[in-house]
């Protein structure tokens, strides 16, 4: 148990828990919490965490869990840990990962991603800490609980307008850069994702998943519903030999080298389903997309806007 209180010019913090008791002054209160959080963390460690560190909790954590997800989501996942591991050291044990480390490790990324991506990241730490207090039994309690996120970005609204289309398309490539602006095609034509393009399995006009990012943990393989246009393309095109992260990054650079500002790859996702919109009804859109919430589906990925719905009516 913590006790801070004042004393003469300072505080005192006093911690006495697993029979030990310790106790120093400080000039400031903040000095004071920290170090009483930071000493528990300790007694804790000594007394009931079998002295896991957060590299071990880590590499247990890849090994059980991370494997159970999809492939994409495996590899993302490992790289996020890798650099985790960097922000909070192999070494450190795991119960000296206070709600305080984990804010200044929000406070870090902030500087370097947006909010939602903070949010994203910070997922697999609430699941790593999730996974050693309830299920490894080597913490009393969760450090993630508490932590405050930062806001989600707001909604975006970009959509592919054929000029630019036009500009992907024929712009002169070759290798993999080829691959990249081939599998930009086919998502124009099918809503699909990129790490989905690039590892579908396509039988006449459905493309096959092995997981699906929608359903989390698929035991099954899941269909994917073609257009004619997306299923002649997929014939075209495949196979696909580069990986996701590489197609990306390089997607990013091709619309720098084009000066297309302000639109991504998943961005034609978003495009591909607002016009389909306009040809099948929500609940068919749906089974396209695979969203089980209509609300995720109307709210990020239909974008047509104001104007152009009350030019149709």
């Amino acid at each position: 148990m913590a006790y801070i209180r004042k004393f003469r010019n300072g505080w005192r913090a006093e911690v006495q828990k697993h029979g030990e008791r310790k106790s120093k002054v400080f000039e400031t209160k903040r000095d004071a919490q920290k170090w009483a959080l930071e000493t528990e963390a300790q007694l804790d460690a000594a007394n009931g965490s079998e002295g896991m560190t957060f590299g071990q909790a880590a590499e247990k954590y890849l090994a059980t869990v991370v494997p159970e997800k999809a492939a994409s989501a495996m590899d993302w996942e490992r790289s996020r840990i890798a650099e985790m591991l960097e922000f909070f050291g192999p070494n450190t044990p795991l119960v000296q990962i206070t709600s305080i480390r984990l804010g200044e490790w929000r406070d870090e990324r902030q500087r370097h991603v947006s909010g939602s991506t903070v949010i994203r990241q910070f997922s697999i730490l609430r699941s790593l800490f999730r996974t050693a207090t309830i299920e490894w039994k080597v913490l009393s309690s969760n450090p993630c609980e508490g932590v405050r996120m930062p806001e989600h970005n707001p909604a975006r609204h970009q959509l592919w307008e054929w000029q630019l289309i036009k500009r992907v398309l024929r712009s002169q490539r070759e290798g993999r850069m080829l691959e990249v602006v081939h599998a930009f095609h086919i998502a124009l034509h099918t809503g699909m994702r990129l790490n989905e393009i690039l590892a579908a399995k396509v039988v006449g006009r459905v493309a096959i998943l092995e997981r699906d990012k929608n359903s989390g943990k698929a035991s099954a393989p899941v269909k994917v519903p073609l257009a004619r246009k997306g299923a002649a393309l997929f014939k075209l095109y495949q196979p696909f030999t580069i990986s996701p992260d590489h197609a990306s990054a390089m997607f990013s650079r091709l619309t720098r080298e084009l000066l297309i500002e302000d639109l991504t790859f998943h961005d034609s996702r978003a495009s591909a389903l607002t016009w389909l919109s306009r040809r099948v009804d929500v609940m068919t859109l749906a089974r396209i997309s695979r969203h089980k919430n209509l609300k995720i589906l109307m709210e990020t990925y239909y974008r047509e806007s104001i104007e152009d719905i009350a030019a149709r009516i």
